[in-house]
């Protein structure tokens, strides 16, 4: 019997080209559940991606698609969704796209609130051009770029979006998938920017090289370092460190983007 979310997805590309052990592949399912649970209709519905082993998931799923240049994934959304405001325009991206050649976007598409569902894929590497640290490489890890382990604080997307004015923040892992579902389903219902941040696992870029182990390994690490919102109130900071918080982070209500943009329009053409 044809499962229900199937018919998202482009099967005849499959099996997927990710590493054994990658968590894009579960990101891709619990995003493709969240489809089926919202009843997305798949010619109104359109899925931008950039550049990475992430973006490589728009070309797996059935809707209309754009795998667009390195960064830049936001600015197309935004042109999409400015055309035609009335569909719903879900934006995949990794390290570069969110966090450094496309960082810019992210904040400004934050600060507009255009009604937009980001999710970002942070395995914290690059690790589709040869395992190089990115914004999201946490400090004191190596990559190829910093054989004697980095010294740079990591980008908290989470904490940057609200800054930007984001007015729909969460996070989870790929262990915990169920719960990345009701969150993509959740920020898809939100009206507004919406960024949910995907914890996932890069066992060849960065696991290895860090002595992580391997996919099971370091979806075990997801487990024993995310905390849940809940739990977190009632830990103090001694006991956080070296934790992340997981579950839906900040909402908010903020004029949307198109809306305001359009009685712009109808105020410049005198209908007001």
């Amino acid at each position: 019997m044809r499962n229900s979310t199937e018919k998202y997805l482009r099967t005849e590309k499959l099996p997927h080209i990710w590493c054994p052990g990658c968590g894009n592949g579960i990101v891709l399912g619990a995003m493709v559940r969240a489809f089926d649970k919202i009843g997305c209709d798949q010619n109104n519905t359109v899925i931008v991606s950039g550049i990475g082993c992430s973006s490589r998931a728009a070309g797996y799923m059935d809707f209309n698609t754009l795998h667009t240049t390195h960064g830049r994934a936001l600015a197309f959304a935004t042109g999409v969704k400015l055309a035609r405001p009335e569909i719903n325009v879900f934006v995949i991206m990794g390290d570069g796209d969110s966090s450094s050649i496309g960082g810019n976007h992210l904040i400004h598409a934050a600060r507009r609130n255009i009604d937009l569902t980001a999710i970002i894929f942070n395995n914290n590497i690059y690790g589709m051009t040869g395992g190089q640290y990115s914004p999201l490489t946490p400090p004191d890890s190596l990559a190829t770029t910093a054989p004697y382990n980095t010294i740079e604080r990591n980008f908290d997307l989470t904490e940057l979006a609200r800054a930007a004015g984001a007015t729909y923040i969460a996070r989870s892992t790929t262990y915990h998938a169920a719960m990345l579902t009701r969150l993509v389903v959740a920020g898809a219902s939100h009206k507004g920017f919406s960024m949910i941040e995907a914890v996932t696992a890069c066992p060849v870029s960065y696991g290895r090289r860090n002595k992580m182990g391997g996919g099971y390994d370091m979806l075990m690490w997801q487990k024993e370092h995310a905390v849940s919102v809940e739990k977190a109130k009632r830990l103090t900071p001694e006991e956080m460190r070296g934790k992340f918080i997981i579950g839906e982070l900040y909402k908010t209500e903020a004029p949307e983007y198109t809306e305001v943009y359009d009685q712009l329009i109808e105020k410049a053409q005198g209908k007001f």
